[in-house]
């Protein structure tokens, strides 16, 4: 992982010196290159042990495409967005947009990954709303997607359904899908105040509480720093999220705000949902905590984010002549 982390430093720097403006050039290819290593999961891909098929391998190297993809539909959707500014009053005038993240989204759901998903929908409306798309129109959407939950749920895997389930009463099998909320719950309440200090949570090390290096991190942290710790990891996410926010307030044009605002809503829905399915108020996804999680895929594409951010913020300033 420190591998990875150290990638991921030089990612970000790279992404520095890179003028945003210039993904606006290769937003075709980018947006191609996207569909083909979605494609390639779904033709080449390691299945998880959960079902999914998420990792292509490189050699050695297995990469999570999903993961890339998130970032790079936010860099294609803006200059949609850009391109269709005040000219998105119906909601037929939408369509091209759900089209265009339709695709990615549809093969990210036919490996399997429902969280990830689940970010492409909270990137779009993020990213609808500050382009000045009309709140009924973001509300027929809503209704539109619940509408259309029961034949979602045809189309879920069984571990899925599942987890769904067993999140409205993870008693009903506490020693199946439901074990994992219930030992979260048990680890995060045990650590009390100040937790039971650095590697000394009992769920953690004794290895009750599954998942805990990905998925359940924030359990362990929860156990292990208790609810001082805890605030102190939010209270740093919530920095970063009010600095995007901030950032897209300053970017020199629309292009960079769209893109902040999509890494934004990214980094939000992220930490509320992996936080929100730690303490059971969330069902299970299997979204990471961004640069906590285990995982090279995640950090890249985190540290990635982050050089963006940057990188709108740097280039703040128009030039005039």
């Amino acid at each position: 992982q420190l591998v990875w982390v150290v990638g991921a430093v030089v990612v970000m720097f790279v992404t520095l010196k890179i003028d945003y403006n210039t993904f606006w050039k290769f937003s075709r290819l980018i947006y191609l290159a996207n569909i083909a290593l979605l494609l390639a999961v779904l033709a080449v891909g390691r299945t998880s042990k959960y079902g999914g098929t998420h990792w292509i391998w490189i050699g050695p190297i297995p990469l999570q495409p999903s993961e890339f993809s998130k970032v790079f539909t936010i860099l294609t959707l803006a200059k949609l967005l850009v391109q269709k500014e005040n000219k998105l009053n119906k909601f037929s005038d939408l369509f091209p947009v759900f089209f265009h993240i339709g695709i990615p989204f549809g093969l990210v759901i036919l490996q399997g990954d429902l969280g990830t998903a689940l970010v492409f929908i909270a990137i779009l409306f993020g990213m609808l709303f500050v382009a000045g798309v009309k709140v009924k129109h973001l509300a027929t959407l809503v209704g539109a997607g619940v509408a259309v939950m029961p034949v979602v749920w045809n189309f879920l895997k069984d571990y899925q359904k599942k987890r769904l389930i067993v999140f409205i009463n993870p008693e009903m099998d506490k020693l199946g899908a439901g074990w994992n909320i219930i030992q979260s719950k048990i680890a995060i309440g045990s650590g009390g105040i100040l937790g039971k200090g650095i590697f000394a949570g009992s769920q953690n090390r004794l290895e009750f509480l599954p998942e805990s290096h990905t998925d359940f991190i924030f359990s362990v942290i929860g156990e292990e720093v208790g609810f001082l710790g805890s605030g102190i990891v939010l209270l740093l996410f919530f920095i970063i999220i009010w600095r995007g926010i901030k950032i897209a307030g300053r970017a020199k044009d629309m292009y960079g705000v769209l893109i902040a605002i999509g890494i934004t809503s990214m980094f939000f829905f992220h930490v509320f949902e992996n936080v929100g399915m730690a303490l059971g108020i969330m069902p299970i996804t299997g979204i990471p905590l961004p640069f906590v999680s285990y995982g090279g895929s995640a950090m890249l594409t985190n540290a990635l984010s982050l050089g963006l951010l940057l990188n709108i913020y740097f280039r703040r300033q128009k030039i005039r002549f």
